[in-house]
């Protein structure tokens, strides 16, 4: 009697124990997915190629950190992405143009613990028009957002990735960088700055886990052009590319380490004429472009 009772209660034990094992298991499990779930920041995340690229990094299951001016839009992203992807958003809502806006952001999201482990700085903005009739605001702005806060966020969260020594960052430019650009000169300009600063800082990087990608656009299907004052309509339809069409070369790019990517057969053979073509032709064409916009 007193054997068959032991017997029992040693199986009931062992069941016991096989249940709570089961339990650590997969609480354990659920841990380290949860660990391994990585956070993107995107500025200009709540519209264009910006909104774009939430939903493609959504989709792929990273959280998401959308920084942009306009409350109402981010919180409109942030409820999509969290019901289509079933992500978790984040959202900032601050005007990198104004001083302090980067401190503000890096400080919010160390105060949320939350770790950025990519860094996309999309947010950008073009002014036409002759240079010297433009109003100095606007060109101050542009140059702030397009140079002067994509430099200092990528200061900023650059430090944190290379102690962890891995991270990514995206910065977006444009095909217009590898050309100088009457009518559009600072916005050509900054973009060229993108360039040199993104691919310096990739050859500094080698060897610390972190990579930095360019993206180069051409003409692509959002607000940009209406914001900077720009006929559209001088541009082939044949030119044109969807946001998300350009948001998903960048993240295969991106996550592939390139150092340039430019999404387009036809963008790519137009970077490779501006190569050949000598300045002072192509300077004069694309004055000639620019003045008929």
């Amino acid at each position: 009697m007193r054997k068959g009772v032991v017997i029992r209660l040693s199986i009931w034990l062992r069941n016991l124990l096989r249940n709570q094992s089961d339990i650590f298991i997969h609480a354990m499990t659920h841990a380290i997915q949860l660990k391994q779930r990585s956070t993107v920041l995107i500025t200009g995340g709540s519209q264009g190629i910006g909104r774009a690229m939430a939903d493609e990094f959504a989709a792929h299951g990273f959280d998401v950190v959308l920084v942009a001016r306009h409350q109402d839009m981010l919180e409109k992203a942030k409820n999509e992405l969290e019901n289509r992807y079933h992500t978790h958003a984040h959202i900032i809502a601050i005007d990198l143009t104004a001083p302090g806006a980067v401190e503000k952001v890096y400080k919010e999201t160390k105060r949320k613990r939350i770790p950025v482990e990519i860094l996309v700085n999309n947010a950008g903005f073009g002014s036409w028009g002759l240079f010297h009739e433009n109003r100095w605001k606007i060109e101050a702005n542009e140059l702030q957002l397009n140079i002067v806060a994509l430099s200092h966020l990528t200061h900023a969260y650059l430090q944190d990735m290379v102690k962890a020594k891995h991270g990514k960052i995206l910065n977006v430019s444009s095909i217009v960088a590898f050309q100088p650009g009457p009518f559009m000169a600072v916005y050509y300009a900054s973009k060229a700055y993108v360039n040199s600063f993104s691919e310096a800082l990739s050859e500094e990087l080698k060897g610390t886990g972190v990579t930095v990608t360019t993206l180069c656009p051409g003409a692509t299907q959002t607000k940009f052009h209406e914001r900077a004052g720009v006929d559209a309509r001088s541009i082939p339809k044949a030119a044109w590319m969807s946001a998300q069409d350009v948001a998903e070369a960048g993240y295969e790019g991106m996550m592939k380490g390139k150092r340039i990517v430019i999404p387009g057969n036809k963008n790519q053979v137009m970077i490779w004429l501006s190569r050949i073509t000598p300045k002072s032709i192509l300077l004069k064409a694309v004055r000639r472009f620019q003045e008929n916009r």
